[in-house]
């Protein structure tokens, strides 16, 4: 029995195998430009987080006290180490502290007032500012401090 040449090859036993002229698709996905973008994004948040912080730049002491709850827009009254007193980002002489405060609540004595100290500033300084508030009328004076300073035993539970 004689093969012909296109019988040879047709028959499996060819030199030549006949390729798919169709490719099969692509099913990896690109994640070069994913990551491109999320580098830029980790880029953007690292250089704004540090801007996000409001105030004065301080370094507050740590207590054990816990976080107040939030209410409505309070004022705050930042003492600086070397005693400069700040109106929220503003420098504000002592002496004009009190008027600048009422000025700035509209008269209302109830609105919230935070004290934010540096805890390298001086006791007399801090005090001064807590009593110029308490006699311009403001009742709600609170002080500000970081969380997880050292602990007095007080059981903390039972609030």
């Amino acid at each position: 029995m004689a093969l012909s040449s296109h019988d040879a090859y047709s028959a499996g036993g060819g030199r030549r195998r006949r390729r798919s002229s169709r490719r099969g698709a692509l099913s990896e996905i690109n994640v070069t430009p994913l990551v491109d973008v999320m580098l830029v994004l980790l880029i953007v948040f690292m250089i704004s987080a540090p801007l996000l912080t409001v105030g004065v730049p301080l370094e507050l002491p740590k207590t054990e006290a816990s976080a107040i709850p939030d209410q409505s827009e309070p004022l705050t009254v930042s003492v600086r180490a070397d005693g400069a007193v700040f109106i929220d980002e503003e420098e504000t002489p002592f002496e004009s502290l009190s008027p600048r405060l009422v000025a700035m609540a509209d008269g209302s004595t109830e609105r919230p007032i935070y004290v934010r100290a540096d805890g390298r500033a001086s006791y007399a300084t801090v005090a001064q500012v807590m009593a110029a508030l308490a006699s311009s009328g403001f009742t709600s004076i609170n002080l500000l401090t970081e969380t997880g300073g050292p602990s007095s035993g007080a059981d903390q539970t039972a609030r």
